[in-house]
């Protein structure tokens, strides 16, 4: 085929250009190594090629590093992406009224329009230089008693004198014999005024509560200061609160108006006989503390909770529990469970030892080894030698020295269920013999691995160790007569019929 005038143009086209002169010859060395590094340079560009048309040889090393490069140019482009947000200037205030009359004041134009605000008057034969600054004739002060801190030295601060200061020390040192002030104790001070120029001021009269019960005044009377002791009435009736569980009953009794330290016995004396996981967010909590409560002589009323004597739930207006405390150990009992021999109710495994539980089953740090070791039971505290009961009948299955356990107790239930008694000071029972529930087998030690006078206790289950309160027992205590349920009865009822604090409305 013969060749065609355009084909001779591309050819004259594409032909190749004469090899430049460069500066191979010149005289300079620098220049011929630059001359050097620019033809090697060109010789290894010659054959690379910057653009790849990525429609053909797809997949092929080529076209890779043509979409390398494609990526590589495109990335600084998406990277410096300028992101833009519309910018929102402050609105200028518009004052009216008071505020820009507040503005005019701050700002100079007043200067300039004749006011005094910023400028300093030059004294005129209107003004008359005093000899010194009249004082107030009392002072009304309020101090706090700090952490070992004295009253000698909360006086001394206020600037009272030293006699004053020493003459309140020993007014105020009998009542402190009996009952140390606690830190946080105010004082209401009054000080006169000075008898000269530069001397500390008198104590006029001074005011605190020196007890729950009892507010102490201190005043001038005549040439000194005489003390008088104010008992302020109590209230002691209990403090009655309901309100419903919601999605916390801790929660909910706080709210309520109950301490922290009630609201947690009151958790422990209801685990005692209904899990947690029972108490739904519509039920109600119903509980009685003991409650002292005085008005001082400056209108301030203070209260102090004691002892949680009730703790029950409500459940469509019912009872759902009612555990109150009784007897001289501070456990809680349901009226089934006292009406019981022993106290000990069907279906429930009586509690080993009068005490309260410390330490819970799972895992936890030993206080011995001090590493997170699995607690296999739960502790009770109670004192060295109390009495340790069987929880249910059964049989003594071991008896003896049991490593960390100390001398140590198991007995047999039947029914898969065993109980482990660890920890004793002295053990009551011998292996093979059969005990009654309540039975008592040993005392409580601190053998083995403990810290201190306690009970461990441990419940299993196919021979597997299970949490002991997941099957729920009453406190023991001794055989009842029909008499003390009688009045454990109508005290129960007694504090159940108590005004609801707060006016709320108890249901049941």
């Amino acid at each position: 085929m013969g060749m065609t005038s355009t084909d001779a143009l591309l050819m004259q086209a594409h032909r190749r250009k004469p090899a430049r002169a460069g500066l191979r010859n010149h005289p300079h060395r620098w220049a011929r190594r630059w001359d050097g590094w620019c033809r090697r340079a060109e010789a290894r560009l010659a054959g690379y090629a910057l653009a790849v048309d990525l429609r053909v040889d797809v997949a092929s090393r080529a076209w890779f590093g043509g979409v390398a490069r494609l990526l590589g140019c495109a990335l600084p482009v998406v990277l410096v992406w300028p992101t833009l947000t519309p910018l929102e200037a402050a609105p200028l205030p518009l004052p009216d009224g008071g505020e820009a009359a507040e503005l005019r004041a701050q700002a100079i134009s007043p200067l300039g329009a004749g006011g005094l605000t910023g400028r300093p008057v030059r004294p005129t034969n209107a003004m008359v230089r005093l000899a010194s600054v009249p004082e107030r004739a009392t002072i009304g002060l309020t101090a706090v008693l700090g952490e070992n801190d004295s009253v000698a030295h909360m006086l001394h601060r206020l600037g009272l004198g030293t006699a004053d200061a020493d003459a309140v020390r020993t007014l105020v040192a009998p009542l402190t014999a009996e009952t140390p002030l606690p830190a946080g104790t105010r004082f209401a001070v009054t000080l006169g005024a000075r008898a000269a120029p530069g001397a500390p001021r008198p104590l006029t009269a001074l005011a605190f509560r020196a007890r729950f019960d009892l507010d102490v005044t201190i005043t001038r009377t005549g040439g000194g200061l005489a003390l008088a002791r104010h008992a302020l009435p109590v209230d002691a009736t209990p403090l009655h609160l309901v309100g419903a569980v919601g999605q916390s009953l801790y929660r909910a009794a706080r709210d309520a108006g109950a301490a922290p330290d009630t609201v947690q016995a009151y958790l422990q004396a209801i685990d005692q006989y209904v899990p947690f996981e029972a108490i739904m967010p519509g039920d109600q909590f119903d509980l009685v503390v003991a409650h002292k409560r005085a008005q001082g002589s400056s209108g301030a009323a203070e209260g102090h909770d004691g002892d949680l004597l009730y703790a029950g739930v409500i459940r469509d207006g019912k009872p759902l529990v009612q555990a109150m405390r009784w007897g001289t150990e501070g456990n809680f009992f349901t009226p089934d469970a006292l009406a019981e021999q022993g106290g000990q109710s069907a279906g429930l495994l009586a509690a080993p030892v009068a005490g309260n539980i410390t330490s819970w089953f799972g895992m936890r740090n030993h206080p011995i080894l001090g590493y997170m070791r699995m607690h296999s039971g739960i502790d009770f505290a109670a004192s060295y030698g109390a009495p340790i009961f069987a929880a249910s009948d059964g049989v003594v299955s071991y008896a003896g020295w049991h490593g960390g356990h100390g001398n140590y107790v198991r007995l047999a239930h039947g029914g898969g269920i065993d109980t482990g008694y660890g920890h004793m000071s002295q053990i009551a029972v011998a292996p093979g013999s059969r005990v009654a529930r309540g039975q008592v087998i040993g005392y409580v030690g601190s053998t083995g691995l403990s810290t201190g006078p306690h009970l461990h206790y441990e419940l299993y289950r196919g021979g597997q160790p299970v949490d002991p309160l997941s099957i729920r027992f009453v406190p023991h205590h001794s055989t009842v007569s029909p008499a003390e349920v009688a009045s454990f009865k109508a005290r129960l009822q007694q504090l159940r019929a108590l005004p609801v604090a707060g006016g709320a409305m108890r249901a049941g």
